[in-house]
């Protein structure tokens, strides 16, 4: 098996406070990553979000694309409806040669608002909203791999799929064409195993983020009830092997079940305390001695 290793610039740049690495240029941000040796990158908000300025722009740094996160609204509005929003976003991966694209549903999500209570995330009611939710996961995705691109599911903290138990329901009421993000840091901070989630989905998982947690900013955010944000600033999150994730146990899994897509490094910090560089450079390392030892190649 193949897999190929990609980042996330929002170590450099974070796209919820915007506020952190809002001084660091985007070209340091590509150099950066290439240098510390990942062949792709997925997009944030100082790219460009048209293939004419994107595409050369990634040639330029040796860079692919890699995906590019999408907020859709399927609990308020219809399959048709998002695929006419996201138009122009699609377009995008598929005129850059992603193959893959970041999909997190975030209607009434506190992602962004650092104030609010972990707690305050929003849920859904009852089956029949979550099978209606699934219906149209299921039609927008089967859009989308008729354009070449899967649908990767990004649980994600904050949002109404977040906990394992949101992530199983979601797959219950979904068809093949819904992929699944696996998110190791997400996962670990909502409360569940990376593991045991990879075991059960093997044949589902499309897109890999690799994020640690470090143990003690963890236990101090559950205890205060903080967001996601606010958990950011504890520096809750930070390069794999750096944390308490045992990403061994999960590349384990993924090689046994022939995964053969990216792993992305995800350690959004502020970077004036957590240098993006050197925590690239880190993570990049240990995710090659982690491949090594599960006899993943990596492109």
């Amino acid at each position: 098996m193949t897999v190929r290793l990609g980042i996330n610039p929002i170590g450099w740049t974070n796209d919820c406070m915007r506020w952190l690495g809002d001084e660091i240029p985007l070209e340091a941000c590509l150099a950066e990553a290439r240098a510390a040796g990942f062949s792709g990158i997925e997009i944030g908000r100082k790219f460009p979000r048209t293939v004419k300025g994107l595409s050369p722009l990634l040639e330029r740094h040796g860079l692919c694309l890699v995906s590019g996160w999408y907020s859709a609204r399927l609990v308020e509005r219809d399959a048709r409806a998002e695929i006419g929003a996201m138009r122009r976003h699609l377009d995008l991966m598929v005129g850059c040669g992603a193959t893959v694209m970041v999909f997190a549903e975030t209607t009434g999500e506190i992602v962004n608002t650092v104030g609010a209570p972990a707690s305050a995330r929003p849920r859904l009611a009852g089956a029949a909203a979550w099978r209606r939710l699934g219906r149209r996961f299921t039609e927008v995705a089967r859009h989308m791999l008729g354009r070449g691109v899967r649908m990767a599911v990004h649980h994600h903290m904050g949002t109404v799929v977040q906990t394992a138990d949101d992530i199983d329901r979601l797959m219950d009421c979904t068809g093949p064409e819904v992929g699944l993000l696996l998110d190791t840091g997400h996962l670990t901070m909502a409360g569940g195993d990376p593991i045991a989630l990879a075991k059960q989905f093997a044949e589902r998982i499309v897109h890999v983020h690799c994020k640690d947690i470090r143990r003690f900013a963890l236990e101090t955010c559950k205890r205060r009830d903080a967001s996601f944000s606010e958990a950011v600033l504890h520096g809750v999150f930070t390069a794999p092997g750096d944390g308490i994730v045992d990403f061994a146990g999960v590349f384990r899994v993924l090689a046994r079940s022939g995964y053969q897509g990216w792993l992305v490094q995800e350690a959004e910090q502020e970077p004036r305390m957590a240098d993006p560089r050197i925590y690239a450079e880190l993570g990049n390392a240990h995710l090659r001695r982690l491949c090594r030892g599960v006899r993943l190649a990596v492109a």
